[in-house]
């Protein structure tokens, strides 16, 4: 069995799940809680100066039957006091000792970074995770997002917290920027051991038709909120991936935030590059236990792999991705449909027409060997191989696993890049290529 134990910048856990700094991580009963269910890690929810919260406070982008996948919030920071989260952390600490318990903290002057500091050593975190990224409440206090946006300020309030360092510090980036990469820069110059990523973006998911305010409202008015849940996934991937490339950040460990919901979820961030993952929204869904399937998963997943840790997956897909301009546009894939599979919706053929490329032919069965189970008079579908441009519309619509995949087609031709097509046409050996008529 695989090796789930992670060592984040001298902070071991003994597998990579975290419960993120948030509501599932706000007191005491729910650490003890998450740990039993099989938890590695607990980041406790955002200390700080204790604030005064609003009621609701939270809202929801459905899709379809899927309740859920992005969810938005407007709650703010612990609204305990500090003395109270340190209290309990220390509790925690005690009884899980080979357990990772990370203080999220978020103030404002150097004195206040120093005493916070201090007080998360004498609980006995292990670590302390920097909120730079809550984008709603706080960062109109000047904390959260406010800072995470302004790279100054980070290597500012980084370096007055490294003064009191005693134990691993984890700086927590937002998404709410134009690129992530400066953020992370600063704060490793800073020496900040690690960083964390994604917070919330920046989100409003719905209007109350009846009351023409978005939701959550309080009292008739709504603010926006941080973004959170699966829908959010494919932009933290692309910014982890930002991180894990950039060569100044280069040696600097990541805790992976945002939409992981299962193993192949955590398989996803740690091939990127992460050492670890958290976890919030699927907690707020489904409870501690979801963490049980997350660790099987990932378990069965690296003895398939015959990888003895999770560390042998770390960034094994980082180098996968590169700019447009490097990928091969002599390489061709088209589509070819299972019939034996096929259900006859013809969603393919739908999306295809009038969303793609018209590479799809609506056909009888009749003298065509397809396989059994065809419907009496029921068109279907069929590729048009010379047509088909590989955009992959029709497998990803398609409700069947499997029924349309995609195979590659040997063109004969050589690699050529975007970059060295244009080189090839500036020095005289290529003809432009002619334009689709």
């Amino acid at each position: 069995m695989a090796d789930l134990s992670i060592n984040l910048a001298g902070i071991k856990s003994p597998n990579p799940f975290w419960v993120a700094s948030a509501p599932p991580a706000n007191t005491a009963y729910q650490c003890h809680n998450a740990f039993a269910a099989g938890w590695g890690g607990f980041v406790w929810k955002t200390i700080g100066t204790p604030i005064v919260n609003v009621s609701s406070r939270y809202s929801a982008l459905n899709l379809g039957q899927m309740r859920m996948a992005g969810l938005n919030n407007i709650e703010l920071i612990s609204d305990r006091a500090p003395e109270t989260n340190f209290r309990e952390i220390k509790e925690c600490k005690k009884e899980w000792p080979n357990h990772a318990i990370i203080a999220s903290l978020m103030t404002d002057t150097r004195d206040n970074w120093h005493d916070f500091m201090k007080r998360a050593r004498d609980a006995g975190a292990d670590g302390v995770e920097l909120n730079f990224g809550c984008p709603h409440g706080m960062c109109e206090r000047g904390m959260g997002s406010a800072v995470g946006q302004n790279p100054e300020v980070i290597e500012t309030i980084v370096g007055w917290v490294m003064e009191a360092a005693e134990i691993p510090v984890i700086v927590k980036l937002t998404p709410n920027v134009t690129s992530v990469v400066p953020a992370a820069r600063a704060a490793k110059r800073a020496g900040a051991d690690a960083v964390s990523l994604i917070n919330t973006i920046n989100s409003i998911t719905q209007v109350n038709m009846e009351t023409m305010c978005p939701e959550p409202y309080v009292a008739g008015l709504s603010t926006h909120g941080g973004y959170c849940g699966p829908a959010v996934k494919p932009i933290a991937l692309n910014m982890l991936h930002e991180i894990a490339s950039d060569p100044q950040c280069e040696g600097l460990p990541i805790s992976g935030i945002g939409g992981i919901s299962n193993w192949k979820d955590a398989a996803d961030f740690i091939a990127l590059g992460a050492t670890g993952v958290q976890v919030c929204t699927a907690i707020m869904h489904y409870g501690f236990r979801i963490v049980e399937e997350m660790k099987d998963g990932l378990s069965d997943f690296l003895d398939s792999k015959g990888m003895k840790s999770v560390n042998d997956l770390r960034g094994l897909a980082v180098k996968k991705v590169t700019k447009w301009e490097n990928l091969n546009l002599n390489y061709k894939r088209i589509a070819t449909i299972d019939y034996d599979k096929c259900i006859n919706c013809n969603l393919c053929y739908i999306a295809c027409e009038d969303g793609a490329h018209q590479a799809i032919a609506l056909i009888s069965p009749d003298g065509h060997d397809l396989g059994p189970g065809r419907l009496p008079g029921k068109l279907i579908p069929k590729i048009l191989e010379d047509v088909c441009v590989g955009c992959n519309l029709c497998a990803l619509v398609c409700p069947v696993d499997d029924c349309i995949v995609m195979v590659d087609v040997p063109t004969g031709k050589k690699h050529m890049s975007w970059k060295q097509y244009q080189e090839g046409l500036a020095a005289g050996k290529l003809k432009p290529i002619p334009a689709h008529p």
